[in-house]
C-alpha cells in the first residue's frame, strides 16, 4: 500500500541549492515526488555560528516502509558526501522524516512524527505551502495550525516559488 511521506530538506554548504536538486532528483528512488515547496532561507536554530540553510519540504508517495524511507534518505545523504562530524553543525545535505502516512513510529533511531515538527517554523512553512491540511497524528493539528500557533522567532524567507529557478 502506497502511503504519503512528507520529507524536510536543508543544505548550508557548498551549491546549497545545487545539493537540494540533486537530493530531490534522488527521491525519486524512495517513491515518487508529488509536491516540492519553494526554497526557504533560513537563520540555523540551536548551533547558531554557521551559515544559514536552504529548506524546503518534499511530498512523495512510496510503497516503502517508514524504516526503509529513512535507510534509503540516509544513502541519499552518504552518496552526496554528508560528513557527522557536529550535531546540529553545517552539512551539504540533510533529510528528515516528518509525516509518513497518518502513522506515529517509534523505533530507535527513527521517530515520526518528527519530534520537532510542530516547532521548527523552517519546516512548517514549507510543509505549510504544499500540504497545508497535513495533519500531525499526535497533536491532531494540520501544518497551518501549527505554523499559525508557533511564536515569533526565527527568520524563514522564501527565495523562489519554484525551486528550479
Amino acid at each position: 500500500m502506497r502511503q504519503r511521506v512528507y520529507l524536510s530538506l536543508g543544505s548550508n554548504t557548498g551549491d546549497r541549492a545545487g545539493n537540494m536538486q540533486t537530493a530531490i532528483k534522488q527521491l525519486s528512488r524512495i517513491g515518487e515526488v508529488i509536491a516540492v515547496s519553494s526554497f526557504y532561507e533560513t537563520e540555523p536554530v540551536e548551533f547558531t555560528a554557521q551559515p544559514w540553510f536552504l529548506n524546503c519540504v518534499v511530498s512523495l508517495e512510496t510503497a516503502n516502509g517508514p524504516a526503509q524511507v529513512l535507510q534509503s534518505a540516509l544513502a541519499i545523504e552518504q552518496g552526496m558526501g554528508r560528513t557527522r562530524t557536529q550535531a546540529k553543525g553545517p552539512r551539504n545535505i540533510d533529510i528528515d522524516v516528518l509525516l509518513y502516512g497518518d502513522q506515529v513510529v517509534e523505533e530507535e533511531g527513527l521517530h515520526i512524527p518528527h519530534p520537532a515538527l510542530a516547532v521548527r517554523r523552517f519546516v512548517l512553512e514549507p510543509l505549510a505551502e504544499i500540504a497545508p491540511d497535513a495533519r500531525h497524528p499526535i497533536l491532531k493539528k494540520t501544518s497551518r495550525e501549527l505554523l499559525n500557533a508557533l511564536p515569533p522567532g526565527q527568520i524563514v524567507r522564501r527565495t523562489t516559488r519554484d525551486p528550479k529557478d
